[in-house]
């Protein structure tokens, strides 16, 4: 190493390397995102990097748009489902998300033969694996094993994100200057993975059916073994499994503690019923869009289309939030954004009561236009609750604490899933009748408002100020802290965004 620096390559290679985007232009722009990769690559092992794209990427991001159209045409024509068992079986694959503090704890605190990452990349892979092969190739299957394999499936994608959720972190630690490029990998990845994949998932549909796509599913999969076989990690040895037990009650004891607190118990409340009451309709609306008669009678290519111009929308309500909103307090925004949550859903009225084509308007327009709105006010919706959640974490269990909170999300979204699917039964929505289902569409609007009147258990301080007494703060204080909630933050919007 000494050798080499009194040659000093370095020094000149660095400014040529500064350079370079200002003399070869587009070029320089073209290969900018490749040197970044080299760069991380070089700092970080190759294997991580790759195992970012694999599983943020293309596991993750890229499944998350051709599972979910391909699942909904699944329940709707192979296993012949009405919309509300539909909406209820749908919130029932989204239980392992639900769990997601427990696999945490298992990949930080029960190594497999030495490995702590290796062996839940391998697992993961596995079950995602054959479970979508099971789907794709055996017919006839029982609704109850259907189920289990697409919940099996669910399971792979979390304990994947949980783990490689973990080497992101173990990263950050030793390469803390890297850590806000990490971050941006992966929330890089997980955008244009699931972007491509809804937009292709309406193609495939048509073109190999929701089974065929179930095979191609496997792939991602496969991959996240291939993550196992190259992710770099060192060996522990002589590990006591006496104590992993010990270890479970302390983490338990240590989220209750934190959980009896006022200033975090209160939030927490919100953020679960502020989801819990956002009833999901959206399997009776998917029948009523495919619907030759009642409905517009959408193609496979639309409903992706739909799906792909609503993650657009997300994305640019992430942008607002950063560039105009990021500074208001918490109670301000979400009172705005659940306001508008409630109104922009009434767009849906217009669609289901035919009110645009009496104005001249064609069905596609309307709906390209709530996706967008909606999808974006949504997100303005749930940032604010990401920021809290980042600041609610005491020291000492940061991630724990945080998959927790996660945790509770999963269960809103569980809740408002179920909600759903009873309020499509109670008002006799089925596969051919419709009749009803612009009144799930008033009544999902007036829920979504409800939460307004219990937005005095957020607090309504700065944003940019701790929460937490200082007891729970540990050892952080003052712009560690802030920068720490930060990183949170952004490891949250790559987490969460594939999700709603």
């Amino acid at each position: 190493m000494d050798e080499e620096d009194e040659r000093i390559p370095l020094q000149e290679k660095l400014p040529q390397k500064e350079k370079s985007p200002q003399k070869n232009g587009i070029l320089g722009v073209i290969f900018r995102p490749f040197n970044w990769l080299s760069k991380l690559s070089d700092e970080l092992h190759w294997s991580f990097v790759l195992g970012v794209v694999i599983v943020y990427g293309i596991n993750q991001g890229l499944c998350v748009g051709l599972s979910r159209v391909s699942t909904q045409y699944y329940m709707k024509d192979v296993q012949k489902l009405q919309p509300s068992e539909a909406q209820i079986y749908h919130g029932m694959i989204m239980i392992p998300w639900i769990v997601k503090p427990l696999w945490g704890i298992l990949t930080d605190t029960v190594p497999v033969a030495g490995r702590r990452r290796r062996p839940y990349f391998f697992f993961a892979g596995i079950i995602g694996a054959v479970s979508m092969i099971i789907l794709s190739i055996e017919t006839n299957l029982i609704l109850g094993l259907a189920l289990f394999l697409l919940i099996c499936g669910s399971a792979g994608a979390a304990i994947a994100d949980v783990t490689i959720d973990a080497c992101v972190t173990e990263n950050s630690i030793s390469h803390p200057s890297l850590a806000g490029e990490m971050q941006s990998l992966c929330g890089l990845c997980s955008s244009i993975g699931q972007l491509f994949g809804y937009t292709i998932s309406g193609f495939l549909v048509h073109l190999i059916g929701s089974k065929g796509v179930f095979g191609v599913l496997s792939v991602p999969a496969g991959l996240v073994i291939f993550v196992g076989l190259i992710i770099q990690e060192p060996l522990i040895r002589n590990f006591s499994y006496k104590r992993v037990s010990q270890k479970f009650v302390d983490a338990g004891r240590a989220m209750w503690t934190a959980l009896k607190c006022p200033v975090v118990w209160r939030p927490c409340l919100y953020m679960y019923l502020s989801l819990a009451v956002s009833l999901h309709i959206h399997e009776g609306m998917f029948y009523w869009y495919t619907d030759a008669q009642a409905g517009p009678a959408f193609s496979q290519e639309m409903v992706g289309s739909i799906s792909a111009v609503g993650a657009i929308g997300s994305l640019l309500g992430v942008l607002l939030y950063q560039n105009i909103f990021r500074k208001h307090p918490f109670r301000s925004v979400l009172f705005w954004a659940q306001l508008l949550y409630g109104a922009s859903s009434l767009i849906d009225l217009l669609l289901v009561l035919r009110i645009n084509l009496t104005l001249g308007i064609p069905d596609y327009v309307i709906v390209i236009f709530d996706a967008i709105v909606s999808h974006m006010i949504g997100r303005l919706k749930w940032m604010p609750l990401l920021v809290l959640s980042s600041k609610l974490c005491p020291a000492g269990i940061e991630g724990t604490f945080f998959a927790l909170l996660m945790s509770i999300d999963h269960i809103g979204y569980f809740t408002a899933s179920w909600g759903g699917g009873i309020l499509l039964h109670g008002l006799n929505v089925t596969r051919t009748s419709f009749d009803n289902l612009w009144l799930a569409v008033l009544v999902r609007s007036f829920f979504r408002v409800l939460p307004i009147v219990i937005l005095f258990l957020v607090p309504s301080g700065d944003p940019n100020l701790n929460i937490l007494p200082i007891e729970m703060l540990g050892a952080k204080k003052g712009e560690d802290l802030s920068d720490d909630s930060e990183m949170e933050m952004e490891a949250l919007l790559v987490n969460k965004a594939n999700q709603n």
